[in-house]
């Protein structure tokens, strides 16, 4: 393992602090009492304290010293003063241990009292602290100017994203948006709860992807000999318990698709749905106009947010137009009673990318994608889908071509979805298989599998239903103000980390090179590189085998790029 010097440093104090008979990775309790927070929020002078935290800087100033502990709750000024701490003849403790064995990034526990600096700074006079855990990397602070002004922070997404550890350790504006997506959880909850509504847990190993349609992730079970599937949806399930006699349940669940990766997809997302007896989606809508109000307010204080350069308020009530009515309003093309090749031809007209694998229901969501999503940025509820859009949704009660369900758009993207659910066995059987012809035909969006069991389940009968599903991730990243998706997951989806390849001085030349524009014509790189026919070969035939560059022949000529 290739160590920094700072690295190599710190691993020597580590060998220091266990010769002094100091354990840099105790296992025994240490008796917190209080939290940064509290102790300012409750400032007494003089007041007895425990606390403890990460070391997140320090100013040492010969037989004294402040620092600043950081703990979950905030950070918090602490004073050394080697008198207050080694009482006796023996320094050792203030002069060694911390002056010279303590690093930034470092966990202490402190014992002291609270006072107020002559700048009016509270404070914890240290009187005794000890090592919880020593630091062996440093962490990725930002530097500060003459000025006070920050630079170099720990700003690459990237890096963020897969050592989240230490963004959430430096970059204290990050941690505040997983302090608000467990607000927005525990408010949704608590008024799901509030309404009588259950709770409940469902598979995620499904031998069936139903409830909606996306290429699931596939397993293999092998005490049963069965593939297994990562669940897409949990729709199905909540309505078998809604057969099964409870008036209103809801779960918070890890779904799983196999498919793209953006700004606003991760393959592993969370979702809430919600399924309650005897409504329909015109109750839903009231339903969720309320909830997310509500959500609103416990999260941010305010029904207001800021998304990118747009104001948003979810105090309802929200706009409601039909999808008919969005697309004549947006496109002048009247989708109604239109038959596949005019939606076809339409959406042509309209420079929309389509083919012939794609049935109604999918050119007509090309159609309302592409000409009308982006327009609605305030909460709307985009209601009265087409039948063939919506394989799961009850037949509209005034038009059998429409389907009762809504979906609401914020900022041009969909946030919830819910409809009044198909309880018809027979229609849902019929829905299905016309749903696996489109599969047959060719559409990646249409499922490959009819799910007989819950078929089984309907025949025995579910009452009149409605069910709202919500995209978590989606929703908080509104409520954050943060585009990327990647934002708002502790721990989002990513490629592998390459490993860290040693280059030789040949190598490099041609990497950097090759970095100003990564495909180049091979011989104006040699040239530019300057290096012998002997070195220019052994140098890019290394870099094809450690896989930092190929070489491609084309109808133009040999070709070098970066990998």
């Amino acid at each position: 393992m290739q160590l920094s010097e700072q690295e190599q440093v710190r691993r020597n104090k580590l060998n220091e602090l266990r010769n002094l008979g100091i354990n840099p990775y105790p296992a025994d309790l240490f008796p917190v009492k209080h939290t940064s927070k509290q102790l300012k929020a409750e400032f007494e002078e003089g007041k007895k304290v425990i606390i403890a935290g990460r070391i997140m800087s320090r100013r040492i100033q010969g037989k004294a010293s402040f620092a600043e502990v950081q703990d979950a709750a905030g950070r918090i000024q602490v004073y050394f003063n080697r008198d207050e701490i080694c009482t006796g003849e023996d320094k050792t403790l203030y002069n060694d241990v911390y002056k010279k064995l303590l690093d930034i990034g470092d966990f202490i526990g402190v014992e002291g009292e609270l006072f107020t600096t002559q700048v009016g700074e509270k404070t914890v006079l240290v009187k005794n602290f000890k090592l919880l855990s020593k630091s062996l990397k440093p962490l990725p602070l930002p530097k500060k100017d003459r000025e006070g002004n920050e630079y170099d922070g720990f700003t690459d997404a990237e890096m963020r994203y897969r050592q989240r550890y230490a963004d959430l350790a430096v970059n204290p504006h990050v941690k505040e948006i997983f302090v608000k997506r467990n607000k927005l959880f525990t408010a949704m909850r608590n008024f799901f709860n509030e309404q009588g509504y259950m709770e409940v847990e469902t598979p995620v190993l499904q031998s069936i992807p139903g409830g909606a349609a996306a290429r699931p992730f596939v397993t293999h079970h092998n005490a049963l000999d069965i593939p297994l599937y990562l669940r897409i949806a949990n729709e199905l399930y909540l309505k078998r318990l809604i057969v099964g006699g409870f008036d209103g349940v809801y779960e918070f669940s890890k779904n799983f698709r196999n498919e793209g990766m953006d700004r606003t997809h991760n393959p592993e997302f969370t979702a809430m749905e919600i399924y309650v007896a005897y409504k329909d989606y015109n109750w839903m809508m009231e339903f969720t106009e309320q909830l997310l109000e509500h959500c609103a307010m416990q999260v941010n204080g305010t029904t207001k947010t800021t998304f990118k350069e747009h104001d948003v308020d979810f105090k309802a009530p929200y706009k409601r137009i039909s999808m008919t009515e969005a697309i004549k309003e947006f496109t002048g093309f009247d989708i109604t009673g239109k038959t596949e090749d005019e939606l076809r031809k339409a959406a042509l007209e309209m420079d929309i990318e389509v083919n012939d694998t794609m049935g109604k229901g999918k050119l007509i969501d090309e159609i309302f994608g592409e000409k009308c999503e982006g327009n609605f940025i305030q909460p709307t509820f985009i209601t009265d889908y087409p039948k063939e859009m919506s394989p799961l949704c009850k037949e509209h009660r005034d038009n059998p071509e429409l389907t009762e369900r809504f979906e609401l758009m914020v900022c041009g993207k969909e946030i919830a979805n819910a409809y009044s659910e198909l309880n018809d066995p027979i229609d849902q059987r019929e829905r299905f298989e016309e749903q696996l012809k489109l599969a047959k035909k060719g559409d990646d969006e249409a499922t490959e599998f009819i799910d007989y069991d819950f078929l089984r389940a309907l025949e025995y009968g579910m009452p009149p239903t409605s069910g709202l599903g919500i995209g978590m991730d989606r929703l908080i990243m509104f409520l954050t103000n943060n585009p990327a998706i990647q934002e708002v997951l502790f721990f989002p989806q990513m490629r592998p980390e390459k490993k860290k390849v040693e280059l030789n001085e040949e190598e490099k030349i041609i990497v950097e090179i090759l970095k100003k524009a990564s495909h180049q014509e091979l011989n104006v790189v040699k040239e530019a590189s300057g290096l012998s026919n002997k070195k220019w070969d052994k140098a890019t035939k290394g870099l094809r085998s450690k896989d930092v560059a190929k070489v491609e022949k084309t109808e133009e000529g040999l070709f070098i790029q970066l990998l």
